[in-house]
C-alpha cells in the first residue's frame, strides 16, 4: 500500500494545529479524513487550508462528530490506517467545575481510542500538550523532558492543566490495558505560533496579537514556542517512525523565552508594523493587582518570573525532527496576522 492510498483520520478538523496536520499529510499524499461537530464548517475548513497553498478536493473527507457522544466515530475511524487526535473539549469559561474540564477531556480521548482500536487502526498520535508536563512543580533546575508529568497535587495546576494531564493518562493506561496491539505516541508542544489560516486561530497566537495590538506591557512570563508547521511535521514523525512507538515527544524550538524578548524579537524583525508594540516588563505587584479584576490573568501568577525551558532533545535525535528557530515562528505568526487583517486597525501600521 503506498501513501496515496492510506487514509489517516484526524479529529477536531476546525482546530489550527489540526489544519497544518491536514497540510502536511496532504503534502505528503495520504487521504485524509477529518471530523467536525458541525459540517456547516467544512466551507471554513477549505478556505483555511487553501490559504494555507492546498486545494484537496476529494481528498479531504469530513464527518460530524462529538467527542461528548459516541455516534459519527465508528465511521470516522473506519478503513483509517493512522489517527492523529488532537480534538479537545475546550470550555468556554462557563463551566463552575474541573470535572466539566477533566471528564470530557479524558472520556474524548477514550471514546477516539476504541474507535480506532475497533476499526484496526495502526497507530493513535495523541496531540497533548507541554501543560500535562509542566504545572505544578514550581522552579525547576534542568529543562522539563518526557519523563515529567504535571503534579496534580498541586494547589497551582489549573483546570486545562488537569484535564491535559488525566486525559493524556487515560490514554496510556488504555493502549496498556485494552489497546490490544495499536500503538500511541504523543505530542506536547509548548506554546504554538506559526502562520494562522484564518480568524479562528490557538490561544498562543493570540499573545502575539495582544502584544501587536498594544498590550500597555509584558508581565515576567517565560515560555517555549514552537511553528505549527514543524508540529504538523512531528505528528507525521511520530506516526510512521518505528521509534515512535509507545513514545512521547516534547515540542520547543531551542529554548524558551521571556515574553518582552519576544517583544523585542518583533520590534527588529518586523518594522512599520510594531509602532504599538511595548518592551516594557511590568513589575509583578501590577500583574497581581491586575489578576484581582482580570481572572484571564489569574493563570499566570504561578508562573511569574519561573523559567519554563524545555529540551526537544528527544524528538531530535530519534525521529530526526529539526525545527525552525523560535524567532521565524515569531515572526510568521506577526506576518500572517497582518495578511488576514486580524490586528485591530490602528495597530498594523501598514
Amino acid at each position: 500500500m503506498n501513501d496515496k492510498d492510506v487514509q489517516v483520520l484526524v479529529t477536531g478538523g476546525t482546530g489550527f494545529i489540526a489544519q497544518h496536520c491536514i497540510l502536511a499529510l496532504l503534502n505528503h499524499g495520504y487521504r485524509v479524513r477529518t471530523t467536525v461537530r458541525s459540517l456547516a464548517r467544512e466551507v471554513e475548513v477549505r478556505e483555511n487550508l487553501k490559504t494555507g497553498g492546498v486545494e484537496p478536493g476529494d481528498r479531504l473527507s469530513f464527518v460530524t462528530a462529538d467527542l461528548c457522544a459516541d455516534q459519527g466515530w465508528a465511521e470516522a475511524a473506519a478503513d483509517c490506517v493512522y489517527v492523529m487526535h488532537g480534538a479537545s473539549p475546550t470550555p468556554t469559561g462557563a463551566q463552575t467545575s474541573e470535572e466539566e474540564w477533566i471528564r470530557p477531556a479524558v472520556d474524548g480521548n477514550l471514546r477516539v481510542l476504541r474507535a480506532a482500536r475497533k476499526a484496526g487502526v495502526r497507530r493513535v498520535v495523541l496531540t497533548s500538550a507541554f501543560g500535562a508536563i509542566c504545572a505544578g512543580h514550581g522552579r525547576m533546575k534542568r529543562p522539563f523532558n518526557e519523563t515529567d508529568w504535571s503534579d496534580l497535587t498541586s494547589k497551582h495546576v489549573w483546570p486545562y492543566q488537569k484535564s491535559k494531564t488525566l486525559s493524556e493518562r487515560a490514554a496510556w493506561d488504555f493502549i496498556a490495558r485494552e489497546g490490544q496491539g495499536m500503538e500511541l505516541a504523543a505530542v506536547n508542544p509548548v506554546a504554538v505560533l506559526g502562520p494562522a489560516l484564518g480568524a479562528d486561530y490557538s490561544h498562543s497566537i493570540r499573545l502575539i496579537k495582544n502584544l501587536m495590538d498594544g498590550q500597555p506591557g509584558n508581565p515576567r512570563i517565560n515560555s517555549g514556542f514552537v511553528d505549527v508547521r514543524d508540529v504538523a511535521d512531528l505528528h507525521l514523525r511520530a506516526m510512521t517512525h518505528d521509534a515512535a512507538k509507545g513514545e512521547r515527544f516534547l515540542a520547543i524550538a531551542g529554548e524558551s523565552m521571556w515574553l518582552a524578548d519576544v517583544a523585542k524579537v518583533l520590534k527588529q524583525r518586523m518594522g512599520a508594523a510594531t509602532g504599538k508594540i511595548s518592551t516594557r516588563v511590568l513589575p509583578d505587584w501590577l500583574v497581581r493587582l491586575g489578576a484581582l479584576k482580570d481572572p484571564a490573568l489569574r493563570g499566570a501568577i504561578p508562573f511569574l518570573g519561573v523559567n519554563l525551558n524545555a529540551t526537544s532533545e528527544k524528538a531530535v535525535r530519534l525521529l530526526g525532527w529539526s525545527p525552525r528557530p523560535r524567532e521565524e515562528a515569531i515572526v510568521a505568526t506577526a506576518e500572517s496576522l497582518i495578511r488576514l487583517g486580524l490586528l485591530d486597525s490602528a495597530a498594523d501600521g501598514v
